[in-house]
């Protein structure tokens, strides 16, 4: 699952804009808030460019963000 507060956080300190980043992933707004609140999962071509986007390189900070285990739904 996605360690939401992780993510918010990686997208505030990027700068970029969540329109700008659907825009990026072929999604809708509504669409990438679902993603981002885990109604609905991340793909794996959708993790890969949100990493890009973000500046996320590292493998721990990815799995921390996107294959998180202890959150709340």
């Amino acid at each position: 699952m996605t360690d939401t507060v992780k993510l918010e956080k990686a997208i505030a300190d990027s700068g970029l804009k969540k329109a700008r980043i659907a825009a990026e992933l072929k999604v809708t707004y509504q669409t990438l808030k679902r993603k981002i609140n885990n109604e609905v999962p991340f793909n794996a071509g959708e993790i890969s460019k949100m990493c890009d986007l973000l500046r996320i390189s590292k493998l721990s900070e990815k799995e921390a963000i996107f294959f998180a285990c202890n959150v709340d739904k």
